[in-house]
C-alpha cells in the first residue's frame, strides 16, 4: 500500500510563509503516475481540495489559494511541496496530500495554524 506522510506544518503568524512536504513510501515515483493533490480540513468543517498537480506538471488551485500557495514535485525525492505565502488565519487547518481522486489512505496530515 502506498503511504503518503506529510510534513512541514507550524504555527505562523500572518502573513507569513511556510512549505509542506508530502513524501511517499514507495521508491517509485507515484508523483508522476498519478494525478495529486493538497487537501485541508478545518475544525468542524469538510476537507477541501486546495491544490492539484497533475502528471503532466499542470496545476490548479482553488480560488482560496490562488496567487499564493504554489505546488511542486521533486520526482527524484518522491516528495511534493505546497509553498504558502501571505498566510491567513482562513488557512488554519490540517493538510493532507492524496491523489486527485483521493485514491490513497488518508495520512495523519500536518497541522497549519495561523494567529498572532
Amino acid at each position: 500500500q502506498v503511504q503518503l506522510v506529510e510534513s512541514g506544518g507550524d504555527l505562523v503568524q500572518p502573513g507569513g510563509s511556510l512549505r509542506l512536504s508530502c513524501t511517499a513510501s514507495r521508491t517509485y515515483a507515484i508523483f508522476r503516475l498519478n494525478d495529486m493533490a493538497w487537501y485541508r480540513q478545518a475544525p468542524g468543517k469538510q476537507r477541501e481540495l486546495i491544490a492539484g498537480l497533475t502528471m503532466a506538471g499542470t496545476t490548479n488551485y482553488a480560488d482560496s489559494v490562488k496567487g499564493r500557495f504554489t505546488t511542486f514535485r521533486d520526482n527524484a525525492k518522491n516528495t511534493m511541496y505546497l509553498q504558502m505565502n501571505a498566510l491567513k488565519s482562513e488557512d488554519t487547518a490540517v493538510y493532507y496530500c492524496n491523489s486527485l481522486r483521493g485514491r490513497f489512505d488518508w495520512g495523519q496530515g500536518t497541522q497549519v495554524t495561523v494567529s498572532s
